[in-house]
């Protein structure tokens, strides 16, 4: 009888407690969920009561819905055939299950929006997808689904993920397009990189992160700031907005140009350091979290033995790919205060910039994402899990970049840092292609729980008609994610439009104006003042 075993024991009675519980909820909404689904609308109604089971015993975390598409066409398609339900019945049963997607609402402390705006609840549901045995597992399910942005309008939820291949059928991934350019509400992810990973049958946790459905489980794990831990290298562990001693003690760089291989060597320090202290961290929290709040309803929906991951991820990547880089290419003058902080930076020169597919630059980033990486791993995680990582950000760059001072890329102390794995603002400088290109190198294998890609396309830059516009986004997704590349949420319009909506949030256009940003879809208005002009920042781009 070992630890284990125990702890195994205990869980699986919660489990069973957390099933019967479910039970006596749907019996009171008069339904008998212990017998399986007799047809679509049972399907429907069973599924969504163990959605709902997970989000009544769970309050503010992300809480996704996976890839049923397939699932319920099933039911559909035989009831169709058999003349017990119609087409436009069938639409209709989606609408209402997504109705009910994006009724959820959690009840969150205010200092949640900081972090994370607009109250999102990551309902994400995914579509498409292509099997292992060569087929495409596009339904029309999958159709009525994307469907639900034109018969109910644009929404943040579900969080709609399109699973994209080249190999999918091209009227979907047209019709996708379509939808995208309308209401800037999917988000895609390269089925072609996460398929011998996870297999065909994974569905994606929280905001980007793929996991066997029904088999495993993520032990979600926020971020890092990497940009604020290479402020820490130059000055020996002292935080300078602080001025207290916070990382590591080591000799401050004192030259009067930043040395790229003194640099380098204190950072090394400084991420073994942040590794370690992140890990630890982590694993204190999750296992508080299961001893205190064990989400039994949850995990009474899995199998017994289930494989966990360790999630982690990167903030700021950008500002240090190009800081490095304006080290080793260019001359970094310090700017120090009194007590020898590096408080501001001069640059002399010119030096390559990520987001432009210069491999100087390029190179540097896929460095900094193993590298932090490899350090993670080498560290005891929580239940034996996986350590992994993500290049993701949400809304929460606003927040990480108030903490973190001027870096020698240019950024200013408390400017908000990049999103996800996007270059830094006003550093794309050849267009939308390259930029796409640059983030396409980071290999997927390094970043497990996703890399996180956030664009901005102008009306006019894609076509100037519906048609122009939907064939050229589904080339531009065509060729960027064949060269490997995770992640893409896709925007189509104007800075124009998202000023005008921040000064005129009452315009009925406006009520339901939703946008991507790095992880999930949110309704701009609902933003904060601070992280929509953080929006209006970013590189809205003009030319392919």
């Amino acid at each position: 009888m070992t630890d284990d075993i125990i702890r195994q024991r205990e869980e699986l009675a919660d489990q069973i407690k957390a099933l019967n519980a479910m039970k006596v909820m749907a019996e009171s909404y008069g339904f008998d969920i212990s017998q399986p689904a007799n047809n679509a609308r049972e399907a429907v109604q069973w599924l969504y009561f163990g959605y709902l089971a997970a989000i009544k015993t769970q309050n503010g975390a992300a809480m996704s819905v996976g890839r049923v598409s397939t699932f319920l066409d099933i039911y559909i398609e035989r009831d169709l055939k058999e003349g017990t339900l119609t087409e436009e019945e069938a639409q209709e049963l989606i609408d209402h299950l997504v109705m009910k997607l994006r009724m959820v609402k959690f009840a969150r402390i205010p200092s949640y929006n900081q972090l994370f705006s607009g109250d999102p609840v990551w309902a994400t549901l995914e579509v498409a997808g292509f099997g292992m045995d060569g087929r495409h597992m596009v339904t029309k399910n999958d159709y009525r689904f994307l469907h639900t942005l034109e018969n109910m309008g644009p929404s943040p939820e579900p969080n709609l993920t399109v699973l994209y291949t080249e190999k999918l059928p091209l009227n979907f991934r047209k019709y996708a397009a379509k939808i995208s350019v309308d209401t800037s509400s999917i988000q895609y992810e390269n089925d072609d990189v996460m398929r011998p990973v996870w297999g065909d049958d994974y569905s994606i946790c929280c905001c980007v992160s793929a996991t066997q459905t029904g088999k495993e489980m993520q032990f979600f794990g926020a971020r890092a700031n990497l940009a604020k831990a290479l402020l820490y290298a130059m000055n020996g562990g002292i935080d300078c907005k602080t001025g207290m001693q916070v990382g590591p003690r080591l000799p401050k760089i004192t030259s009067e140009y930043l040395n790229y291989d003194e640099l380098m060597a204190n950072y090394d320090i400084v991420l073994e350091w942040l590794a370690d202290l992140y890990v630890n961290v982590l694993n204190l929290i999750q296992y508080m979290h299961d001893r205190y709040y064990y989400e039994a309803a949850e995990m009474a929906l899995i199998d017994t033995d289930v494989r966990r991951t360790f999630a982690t991820g990167i903030a700021g990547f950008s500002h240090v790919v190009d800081s490095l880089s304006a080290v080793k290419y260019a001359k970094v003058k310090p700017i120090r205060n009194e007590n020898g902080i590096a408080v501001d930076f001069e640059v002399e020169g010119d030096f390559p910039r990520y987001g432009n597919d210069d491999d100087r630059a390029d190179k540097i980033a896929v460095w900094l994402l193993r590298t932090f990486l490899t350090k993670l791993k080498k560290r005891h995680t929580y239940r034996n899990s996986e350590a992994t990582t993500s290049i993701l950000t949400i809304t929460s760059n606003v927040v990480y970049g108030k903490a973190t001072g001027s870096l020698p890329d240019g950024r200013k102390a408390g400017e908000p840092l990049s999103p996800g794995a996007n270059p830094s603002y006003g550093a794309e400088k050849s267009g939308l292609l390259a930029s796409l290109n640059s983030v396409a190198k980071l290999p997927y294998e390094y970043a497990l729980d996703g890399i996180s890609n956030t664009q901005t396309i102008s009306p006019d830059a894609l076509g100037h008609s519906e048609e122009e516009r939907v064939k050229n986004l589904v080339q531009v997704m065509d060729g960027y994610f064949n060269q490997g590349a995770h992640h893409l949420n896709v925007n189509v319009f104007g800075t124009e439009k998202l000023i005008d909506a921040m000064e005129h949030p009452e315009k009925p256009e406006y009520a339901n104006f939703t946008i991507r940003v790095s992880g999930y879809a949110v309704k701009f208005i609902d933003l904060t003042r601070e992280q929509q002009l953080d929006v209006i920042s970013r590189t809205c781009h003009k030319a392919m």
